[in-house]
């Protein structure tokens, strides 16, 4: 396996002068809403899209004029691209079988292939005969077949129903956890991004935003994009000199506090009213929508203790939960 860097990579399209290195063995999620660029940084990655200033480097050698077939690069598509008319032993040995590989090698290795990700006892169907998530396993085994140095996976949970997808995305967890390799996996999805990710590239514009561990892009977000995009709800923004802010936090004006829905304190006396406008109930939780002199803050409570719609209660929040922005950059201070 190899790791990849990019340096101040640019492309006609979608990417503009990203930096980043994903280490050997290594499973970087990219994060970000659609038209973020990030299918057209795994295009950048395996060959399959120009750069137009830049380099990219696998492994310590400089691919960034290379075709796709000398990447030593495999990537999983969003629609997993199967042959209809093979079986899918057949489409796990695709790569092989056109590069000439013996016989014997090709059932060897699609078999060790496809018992990795349990799809086995598949092999004698064609892909009409399969569900979504078998396709994706097999998808899965046709890239790792080729024992590339890199696996790219362009959103492939994205065409699954919610709980196909949670079963997935804990198969491909266990997959890196038991055969390693450098992955780099594209999701508009933040729990996705989250769960899956030794460490999380927020996009945005065709740059990055941030670069972090999963903790620190939640618990240390290093712009406003990346505290308003990752969270569900999203953290409350609210002017530095607003009404809802720790006593003793005095801002510069032009910054902007930042605290999500756990941070809330509701009930304490001497802060200030706000009224429920709003109430979303989430099993054991319930996600409170105050008014507090016309800035909206969302707060999260026990469901039991929810409060009603209409109700008038004093809002404040905890000093060591709050972060600061520039309001100009939208960066954090």
């Amino acid at each position: 396996m190899a790791g990849i860097t990019l340096t101040d990579v640019h492309a006609a399209h979608g990417v503009n002068g990203v930096s980043l290195s994903v280490g050997e063995d290594e499973l970087l999620t990219v994060l970000g809403p659609s038209g973020a660029g990030k299918t057209t940084l795994l295009r950048l990655i395996a060959g399959l899209a120009p750069v137009t200033r830049g380099t990219i480097h696998i492994g310590g050698r400089d691919v960034t004029a290379l075709r796709p077939g000398l990447r030593n690069v495999s990537m999983v598509f969003q629609s997993y691209a199967l042959f209809p008319h093979l079986s899918v032993a057949d489409n796990i040995a695709f790569g092989l079988i056109v590069k000439d590989v013996p016989r014997a090698v090709i059932r060897e290795r699609v078999a060790a292939a496809a018992a990795s990700v349990g799809c086995e006892q598949l092999l004698a169907r064609k892909p009409s005969q399969l569900s979504g998530g078998e396709r994706q396993r097999v998808a899965l085994a046709r890239a790792l077949v080729r024992e590339p140095d890199v696996f790219l996976l362009d959103e492939p949970m994205s065409n699954l129903d919610i709980e196909l997808r949670v079963e997935t995305r804990a198969e491909i967890k266990a997959l890196h956890q038991r055969a390693g390799g450098t992955m780099v996996h594209v999701t508009h999805d933040q729990t996705e991004a989250l769960v899956l990710g030794d460490r999380v590239a927020v996009m945005r514009d065709g740059a990055i935003e941030q670069i972090g561990s999963p903790e620190e892009i939640w618990r240390q977000p290093a712009t406003t994009f990346v505290a308003r995009f990752v969270g569900s709800p999203a953290m409350n923004l609210l002017p530095g000199d607003g009404p809802v802010r720790p006593r003793d936090l005095f801002p510069e004006p032009g910054w902007l506090i930042g605290f999500r829905a756990e941070a809330v304190l509701l009930g304490h006396t001497g802060d200030p009213l706000g009224t429920v406008t709003r109430v979303d109930v989430v099993g054991e939780d319930s996600y409170v929508y105050l008014s507090v002199s016309g800035s909206p803050v969302v707060a999260r409570v026990r469901t039991s203790e929810k409060p009603r719609i209409g109700a008038a209660i004093r809002v404040g929040v905890r000093r060591e939960d709050v972060h600061l922005f520039d309001a100009a950059t939208g960066r954090r201070t």
